[in-house]
Order: structure tokens, then sequence, then C-alpha cells
């Protein structure tokens, strides 16, 4: 089993949380002295974790996992990324940006894994990626995927057999909707397997 671990600035926040209910993010970023962006990670953890609860325009109170109801938590503590993940929409390097675009659209996906020849992982490619590219350019149809999308490179990427929080953490860290789900050795020979996006998640935490 793998066990959460909280730091040591994420046990603060549930103590002052828990002293001061409800508190803003605001309120807590004042009592601990540091900026509220450097709150958003931990925040977003701990409640989707269920340790913290939070309603807009009122703060943060103490969740159902801290005030005793573990069942939540202790799957959390279980979960791999395979338990969430979703099938991936690949797409080859040789596509145009105008292919992807339809790619994205029939496939209902979050975003498109660019493969090679060989079905190795080479970038991930976004809606917001295809829209900087597409608006106002009459060239669109001809541009190459490859001018649009994230290298593997400036990507993150997580195993099946990951701890699903570990997933989680990389998603708030970077700022990411969705991760590939990748198999093999090293990092420039993965084949794509799934996709782990918040949607996923939400879904799992739901069943």
């Amino acid at each position: 089993m793998v066990f959460i671990t909280l730091s040591a600035r994420q046990r603060e926040i549930l103590k002052l949380v828990k002293t001061h209910a409800p508190i803003t993010g605001d309120q807590l970023a004042e009592m601990m002295g540091i900026g509220k962006p450097t709150l958003r990670a931990d925040l977003s953890l701990l409640v989707m974790l269920g340790l913290l609860e939070a309603k807009p325009k009122v703060g943060y109170f103490p969740g159902e996992a801290a005030s005793g109801k573990e069942l939540g938590l202790k799957r959390w503590e279980s979960a791999k990324v395979k338990d969430a993940q979703g099938l991936p929409v690949n797409i080859s390097e040789t596509l145009s940006v105008h292919d992807a675009v339809i790619s994205l659209f029939m496939g209902n996906a979050e975003a498109l894994t660019v493969v090679d020849d060989k079905q190795h992982l080479i970038g991930v490619v976004t809606p917001k990626d295809l829209l900087k590219v597409t608006l106002g350019n009459s060239n669109a149809a001809s541009i190459p995927i490859s001018i649009a999308m994230n290298r593997l490179t400036a990507i993150a990427a997580v195993r099946p057999e990951q701890p699903l929080l570990e997933a989680v953490n990389k998603l708030l860290v970077h700022e990411l909707d969705g991760l590939p789900v990748v198999s093999g050795e090293g990092t420039s020979r993965v084949e794509v397997i799934g996709w782990i996006s918040k949607t996923n998640i939400l879904r799992w935490m739901t069943e």
C-alpha cells in the first residue's frame, strides 16, 4: 500500500483551517507569511483528498477525511494511475494541424499524443496549442503538427503502476489538464498506453 505523507506546510494548513474555519486562501497566506500562489497546489491537493472542503466566497473547512471519515482517503492510498486512466488519442507526427483538429473533435479528446512511425511518444498537443496556430492563420491546413506540439522533453508523463496521487501532484505542479501514461524504458522510447486527466480522476472519485 502507498501511504500519503503530507508536507509540513500541508499539515500547518490543516491545523490553521481546523482552528479558524471558515478561512480564505488570502487569510491562510497572510497567517503563514507566504504568497497565495505558493499555497494553491497544496490547497487543491488537500481538497481533492477530502481533508479540506472549499466553499466559494466563504473559505475552507475541515473535510470529511479530516473529521474521521477516512474511507475515501484509504482509497487514495492504494490507487494507481491505471485505475483512473482513459484511452489516448494518438496521431502521427506527419499529420497537419488541420487534420489534428479533426482528430481532436472526432475522438472527443482533451489532448492528442503525437507518436512516430514506431508508435513512440514524441509530443503532446492540446486544444490551446492548436488554437494558437490556427487563429487567424489561413495556412493552418498545411502546417505540420510538429510546429504546434509540446516536445517530449518539455512534458510530464506517468507510468500505470505509479500512485495516482503522484499524477495528481504532477498535474497541479505543472498546471496541466492531463498527462500521457507510458510504458517502455528510458524517456525517448516510450509507448503511449493511456491518458490521465482531471476529468478521469473526478470520474474515478465519483464511482
